[in-house]
């Protein structure tokens, strides 16, 4: 039997997905500004809608949503709502709606009326006789799935319109929202870990400093940090070559998505690792191993020990205690070729301060939709212009006052706790308050 150790470098998490900071309010300050883009403001349609389980009736949250025919599209909120924009002079007739686990749907802009605006999905389902599978054991299959990266995934760089959006919750109550429409630089998938670069083309924030206790929490990497969950790109502690006999896998069956057969691998931490690793599972694309999308989080048995991954900077006699770290990524196909679609991460964890009772519980949420792909106009921006490690979003946008802000732009419709905490928010930082 094999005795627990630790098998990954202290400090030097590959998959993150937020980091940040808490400091003391008192010491607190920042200096907001607005980037924006000259655009010309062009005409548009707007196109709003509700994504059902056609048995349960619950909402499909995170569900993609594809003007068909083009790269242009969104996500569902977490009531499952979407609001997808097209200019007025394209000749667009239909939307396609996917989803992890669910059957694609082509559904006719037409049929989208405010009185009958609910699209239902079916779970995806995948005949007796199914698929042969016959490339080998679990553990094989990411392994083959890892090494077709290059093939399976753009050859070439591509620009990616894409929209981002970070939010605090103290307790049950929002106390920060930061959104953005962000130009990609995506290089291409040949060789892992490419130069991405990624800047801000406009961005807005609300947010109630005053609120957050004795302590203020700030995301740190934003936009950088989310773009480290594209797991084919940046493998990362779970598909890394040096890393894949940490864990166990195992074959949970198969499904269809995007209207292709697939398949869902389950893994987890082998017993005798002591660090903070992930479980989940991966879909890969049955006909080529393509990594359609990946469901995981930390492993809670970890979860007491996970705090340094997190936490940059925080006052000494601050606790913070873990409860849950969640991670979504998602791919789609386009003209035979995979890209990426759509990043979430979740983190829950509670502060207390030594030698007192009281304890705050904050949630963290960061998603980021594609919107867009460009295949011909591609511009590699300065290194200057880029989104970094270091960088805080919140610090590097103007607050929320134009209801018109986005114009154009695709964006994921806010649900409607966020809409009432945007509304809320903006009307303090009016009053002063």
């Amino acid at each position: 039997m094999k005795t627990e150790k630790s098998h990954i470098q202290k400090g030097n998490p590959l998959i993150i997905g937020f980091l940040f900071v808490l400091l003391l309010s008192l010491a607190y300050g920042s200096v907001a500004f607005s980037q924006e883009g000259s655009q010309e403001p062009l005409a548009y349609k707007s196109y709003t809608g509700k994504i059902l389980d056609s048995k349960t009736r619950k909402p499909v949250v995170f569900a993609s949503v594809i003007l068909k025919g083009t790269n242009v599209g969104t996500v569902t909120n977490a009531d499952g709502e979407f609001l997808i924009k097209a200019p007025a002079d394209w000749n667009i007739e239909e939307i396609e709606v996917t989803h992890l686990g669910y059957q694609s749907k082509s559904v006719k802009l037409s049929d989208l009326t405010e009185e009958n605006s609910e699209i239902k999905l079916a779970m995806a389902t995948v005949p007796i006789e199914g698929i042969t599978i016959s490339y080998g054991n679990p553990e094989e299959l990411i392994r083959q799935a890892v090494d077709n990266i290059p093939q399976n995934y753009s050859k070439d760089p591509v620009m990616l319109k894409a929209f981002y959006r970070e939010t605090i919750k103290q307790n049950r109550n929002y106390v920060g929202v930061a959104e953005a429409v962000l130009d990609i630089y995506k290089s291409e998938y040949k060789t892992i870990s490419g130069t991405d670069r990624t800047r801000i083309y406009k961005g807005r924030k609300s947010q109630d400093v005053k609120k957050m206790d004795t302590i203020v929490v700030k995301l740190q990497g934003g936009p950088f940090i989310s773009l480290m969950l594209d797991v084919a790109k940046h493998p990362g502690e779970i598909l890394s070559v040096d890393y894949l006999e940490l864990y166990n896998f195992t074959y949970g069956g198969q499904t269809t998505l995007q209207d292709r057969q697939s398949m869902i691998i389950y893994f987890e931490p082998k017993p005798y690792i002591l660090d903070p690793l992930y479980k989940g599972k991966i879909f890969l694309d049955a006909e080529n191993l393509a990594i359609i999308g990946i469901d995981f989080n930390l492993d809670e048995d970890k979860l007491a020990n996970a705090a340094e991954m997190f936490v940059r900077r925080k006052p000494n006699s601050l606790k913070i205690d873990i409860e849950s770290a969640n991670y979504l990524t998602k791919y789609r196909i386009y003209d035979g070729t995979w890209y990426l679609s759509y990043i979430r991460t979740e983190l829950d964890f509670k502060c207390r301060w030594k030698k007192k009772l009281f304890n705050s519980k904050y949630s963290l949420m960061s998603e980021l939709a594609v919107t867009d792909l460009d295949q011909d106009n591609i511009i590699k921006f300065k290194y200057s212009e880029t989104a970094r490690y270091s960088d805080v979003m919140a610090d590097q946008v103007s607050q929320f006052e134009d209801p018109d802000f986005w114009g154009q732009d695709n964006i994921i419709k806010p649900d409607e706790s966020i809409e009432e905490a945007i509304e809320k928010l903006s009307r303090k930082m009016k009053k002063g308050l």
